[in-house]
């Protein structure tokens, strides 16, 4: 009798290890749970098509595993809890890049090595970027009646240094950030540096202008520096451009962009947030108002301001993220910028915007500044 319950029991092991096992494999063919896609960096696998070619070369076989052993059923699930419990146990992170400082704040190594100066491309570099600069500003309001406008964004490291992880350091030298303002200023280049006005009000502002587990300035910040540029830029043209305003703020635990680092962790169970500002935005009517055309070309710190429509403000708008691809609105899909002509675009915007964050400076334009350069050189 014994042995037949010993038996038995084996068997129901048995069968569910065996249905176990087969859910994942469920999970892929019928999708019959609706999976939460993990965020950040992450790429699938594209699910390739058999040929006698790919056989015979293996490349078939390679993509195939690989395609299987990154999209089988309920994979984002078991990463989430693999991460959790790297994280809960080990305090270990499995985000590329992405490290706890103290206190929990959470940083891009990148922006550590900008603070320090560890990126530094050298001063020769920046004079002779600057130098292409002033002559594209100078050459396009003397002769085409159109501004290019400098925008230093906020950098996480600036902001926060005292909470950077004490294993993690580099040899203080000069840095690509104050290097580039210095050697603006001296030449006389038009520039916002929202970097050092972030600073300045650190302690002033009364919402978080950072947030604690975001890698861009908070949506607060975001609408500030929104409603300054277009101050600007109603400055620079003689113009009055749609304004943008709020009457009141809603205080929420910290979501969306301020919690975009937070998300890339791909954990069970959300950190702890503190609570972040989120104005109520409201844009004035467009009657009677002159609406420049604008060409914004900057990192991912502008899409904040494109997400909540600052292109009202403008006749037409255009996106160069990292002066790849173009996007004329939030969801469509963008077209790369090698399919333009810039000639054509420079003489179509009437403002034209490069803006950067510390830790993008070294690549700082992403080609547009050269080629820029060279084009208005060509056509004096």
């Amino acid at each position: 009798m014994m042995k037949k319950a010993k038996t038995d029991y084996r068997q129901r092991l048995f069968i569910f290890l065996m249905v176990l096992l087969s859910v994942p494999l469920i999970q892929s063919v019928t999708l019959i749970v609706k999976e939460q896609p993990l965020k950040g960096a992450v790429s699938t696998p594209e699910n390739v098509q058999f040929t006698l070619k790919d056989w015979f070369s293996a490349s078939y076989q390679t993509k195939k595993e690989k395609y299987y052993n990154d999209a089988f059923g309920f994979r984002s699930l078991f990463v989430r809890i693999n991460n959790q419990m790297a994280l809960s146990l080990f305090r270990e992170v499995h985000a590329f890049s992405v490290i706890f400082g103290k206190e929990n704040y959470l940083f891009e190594e990148n922006y550590i090595k900008s603070w320090y100066g560890a990126d530094f491309i050298g001063e020769d570099s920046i004079a002779q970027r600057i130098a292409k600069l002033k002559f594209i500003q100078y050459q396009m309001l003397a002769r085409y009646n159109k501004n290019l406008l400098v925008i230093f964004a906020a950098g996480k490291g600036s902001f926060y240094p005292e909470f950077f992880p004490p294993e993690i350091s580099y040899p203080k030298g000069p840095t690509n950030y104050e290097t580039h303002v210095r050697m603006a200023h001296e030449a006389g280049l038009k520039i916002i540096d929202f970097n050092r006005w972030f600073l300045e009000n650190k302690t002033e502002s009364p919402f978080l202008l950072y947030p604690k587990y975001g890698i861009h300035w908070s949506i607060y910040g975001t609408s500030l520096v929104a409603d300054s540029l277009l101050t600007y830029i109603e400055k620079i043209r003689g113009i009055d451009l749609p304004s943008l305003s709020w009457d009141r703020v809603e205080l929420k635990k910290a979501q969306k962009d301020d919690y975009d680092m937070g998300y890339g962790l791909n954990l069970l169970f959300r950190l702890r947030r503190d609570k972040m500002a989120y104005p109520v935005l409201k844009f004035e009517s467009g009657e009677g108002k002159i609406k420049p055309s604008v060409l914004m070309i900057a990192d991912s710190f502008y899409w904040g301001m494109f997400k909540f429509g600052i292109t009202r403000a403008f006749s037409t708008s255009d996106f160069w993220f990292y002066n790849k691809e173009i996007y004329h609105t939030v969801l469509g899909p963008p077209i790369g910028t090698d399919q333009v002509g810039l000639w054509e675009q420079i003489q179509s915007h009437d403002v034209i915007i490069l803006m950067a964050t510390e830790a993008n400076l070294p690549k700082f334009g992403w080609g547009f500044i050269d080629e820029a350069y060279q084009l208005l050189l060509d056509n004096r």
